[in-house]
């Protein structure tokens, strides 16, 4: 009988004799043991796996946990924040009626330093009023002081425009300075901020088509 003839009748006959003989079946698996893992090293590293995949699903999730805290504490630092400009500014007289007369550059420059004293001595935030030089004129089309409120905190850059009223030529010119700033601080705002009680319809569109952000009373400011 030939190795080729011998091999084909052992896969024939095989099956049937490891079912009938329990001697042989054992003989067979000793033999092939080294050749596949045993039952007790297979559960052994299926529980490792397992382990592993639990604690990496342990490790997200206290990650997202945290991040959820942060992000409760960002709002309600904000929400602090914006509180003490409420009560700062129920001490202004916001009469429609009066604004005109009595909420000139003055009052806007009192409101302003009355702000900046807030965020800067309770929450600690960097507000900086820029005054600058325009000497190319590309603010105003002319050389011309330029104009700014910055709030900085956490890196987060808002730049604002307090004013008695604005109109959609005022607007432009707000975003103009924006625009100014960016390019001679090399920075990027990430909002831009108009709070107004005297808003015309047509900057109201101008607003919006610029991305940004008005309000006609403080209290309205969603930090």
């Amino acid at each position: 009988m030939t190795t080729e003839n011998l091999t084909e009748t052992i896969k024939r006959e095989l099956p049937a004799l490891l079912r009938s003989d329990p001697e042989l079946r054992r003989f067979i698996l000793e033999l092939t043991r080294s050749e596949y893992a045993g039952r007790q090293h297979t559960e052994d590293r299926f529980d490792r796996i397992l382990d592993e995949l639990r604690a990496d699903r342990e490790a997200q999730a206290r990650k997202g946990d945290e991040q959820n805290r942060k992000w409760e504490e960002a709002r309600d630092e904000f929400r602090l924040i914006h509180e003490e400009i409420m009560a700062q500014a129920k001490k202004f007289d916001r009469s429609i009626g009066a604004l005109g007369a009595r909420w000139g550059l003055q009052s806007e420059a009192a409101f302003r330093k009355a702000l900046a004293g807030i965020l800067e001595q309770s929450f600690g935030v960097e507000v900086l009023n820029i005054n600058e030089y325009d000497e190319q004129g590309e603010v105003f089309g002319r050389p011309d002081q330029v104009e700014l409120d910055i709030i900085i905190k956490n890196g987060l850059l808002l730049i604002c425009e307090l004013k008695s009223s604005i109109d959609k030529a005022g607007m432009y010119i707000f975003e103009r300075k924006v625009r100014y700033y960016e390019k001679h601080h090399y920075r990027k705002a990430d909002r831009m901020l108009v709070v107004s009680p005297m808003i015309d319809p047509k900057a109201l569109r101008v607003a919006e088509k610029l991305g940004i952000e008005t309000y006609s009373d403080s209290s309205e400011v969603d930090a």
